[in-house]
């Protein structure tokens, strides 16, 4: 539950990522085990082994590309192989014929010298019976083309599967190259940098999050820690060279669901923990993707591990949008409106302000996608104890696990660790809750997916409605 990344991979995964070599490299794979070595055996013990992490982790399908490559490479190769081998038979034919005219001249220019030589011994004469090439090349061509000839209809079904392969090879490849072309955009193109259009219809480039990240760069103290989702952890630490709190290694989930409680919790209780653990705290704004939208995924990651959050209720269901009183639109839920991203996300709009006590406003990007604020009495014991009190597997080393502070171990006490899908290592069970989460998650889908029913009945109606009139 800590990601979707974190879920087990679907079928749609891998096609997403591997697209044909889905269904190509289990072919290769067959064909390797026909072949069996030191070669073959790494082969399979690699797409074994791969494929049963990628399984369980849909963030390591990205483990089956190698493999599928290999195997899909060898698949691929042996199939053209043999289909231009039953081609290739027709040319042996030719070549055959030309080689046995070529020894039939050769035999009849032996046998001309052999006539215009004078006396021979009888034994001369058997050696060159023997050694006449008169009979021998026709019934070479009449032996090779009764063999290549023989079972017309099974060598001409033969050549009509293999052409029908090598054209499935030839489009299959085409549309294989097109997909990779097609990925390689939204993989490769700067995802932090994009265009949009203002009320007018102008064209402007929105560049918030980098500008976000320089002024961090440029306006905070080096040894600021900036609080964020782990989602732009990476780009924090690239880009504006600051320590964050969360980032892309999102392993230890109960770190995470800390992050995500204080996010979701009310105001007065994320502030008492988010002031011994960061400076700063940056969250996305201006709607779209932004951390409020995010946010009742948030809840779910805090409540799998605070299961006071929730009780009862894996999917945190009381902590999202509801229908307005009025009927016209969605409000955030009581839970959701005390919680501190809705504070920082909708600070100034519609009522809501934060306190300048606890957290200040200290920089906004141009078109409100980004809000920096400064995290007022930051604990100055806690952010000493941590660089006093690190931990390394040896000294000197950059493997050195976090540790909290102890003002923060009241609130860690309180939660319980959580069991991933993931981690099948471990002997622990938490298999109740995780029956119940999905239960509630999939139920939730079919009320949305009913909903649009019934909104697509109710546009219907009007229309019907409109072309009475």
């Amino acid at each position: 539950d800590s990601v979707a990344e974190h879920q087990p991979a679907q079928a749609s995964a891998y096609y997403s990522y591997l697209h044909q070599f889905c269904s190509i490299a289990p072919i290769g794979f067959i064909m390797v085990l026909r072949y069996f070595g030191d070669g073959p055996l790494f082969l399979c013990a690699y797409a074994v082994t791969a494929y049963f992490f990628s399984h369980k982790m849909v963030r390591l399908v990205l483990l089956m590309g190698p493999i599928a490559s290999a195997l899909g490479g060898i698949a691929m190769g042996r199939i053209v192989m043999w289909s231009f081998a039953q081609f290739y038979s027709i040319i042996n034919v030719k070549a055959a014929t030309a080689t046995a005219i070529a020894t039939s001249q050769k035999g009849e220019s032996l046998k001309n010298k052999s006539s215009e030589k004078r006396k021979k011994s009888k034994k001369e004469k058997e050696k060159e019976k023997t050694n006449d090439f008169d009979e021998f090349p026709n019934d070479m061509i009449n032996l090779d083309v009764e063999n290549k000839f023989k079972g017309t209809m099974f060598v001409l079904t033969k050549r009509i599967v293999a052409f029908g392969l090598l054209l499935t090879v030839y489009f299959s490849g085409k549309a294989f190259e097109n997909y990779c072309w097609t990925m390689s955009t939204p993989l490769s193109n700067a995802s932090i940098i994009s265009f949009g259009k203002l009320r007018n219809g102008t064209t402007v480039k929105m560049d918030d999050y980098r500008e976000a990240y320089w002024w961090v760069r440029d306006n905070t103290p080096k040894d600021a820690r900036i609080m964020a989702w782990w989602d732009y952890g990476y780009q924090i630490a690239a880009i504006a060279n600051r320590t964050t709190i969360a980032d892309g290694n999102t392993w230890n989930h109960e770190h995470i669901a800390l992050l995500g409680k204080i996010y979701t919790t009310e105001v007065d209780e994320a502030y008492s923990i988010a002031r011994h653990l960061a400076d700063y705290i940056l969250v996305w704004a201006g709607g779209g993707g932004d951390d409020l939208a995010k946010s009742p995924h948030l809840a779910r990651i805090a409540n799998s591990v605070f299961r006071d959050f929730c009780p009862g209720d894996p999917v945190c269901s009381s902590f999202g949008l509801v229908r307005a009183p009025n009927g016209q639109g969605t409000t955030p839920s009581p839970k959701m409106h005390a919680s501190l991203v809705h504070h920082l996300v909708r600070n100034g709009y519609g009522g809501v302000e934060v306190d300048t006590n606890q957290f200040l406003e200290v920089y906004r990007t141009r078109f409100g996608k980004v809000r920096i604020y400064k995290i007022i009495g930051v604990d100055e014991e806690s952010k000493k104890w941590v660089p006093e009190n690190r931990v390394c597997d040896v000294p000197g080393s950059w493997f050195c696990p976090g540790q909290y502070p102890p003002a923060v171990q009241a609130v860690l006490n309180k939660g319980k660790t959580f069991v991933q899908l993931e981690d099948f290592n471990k002997n622990e069970d938490d298999s109740e809750y995780q029956k119940l989460y999905f239960e509630k998650l999939e139920g939730i889908q079919r009320q949305k997916v009913q909903r649009q029913k019934d909104l697509m009945k109710m546009k219907k109606k009007k229309d019907s409605s409109r072309n009475d009139l």
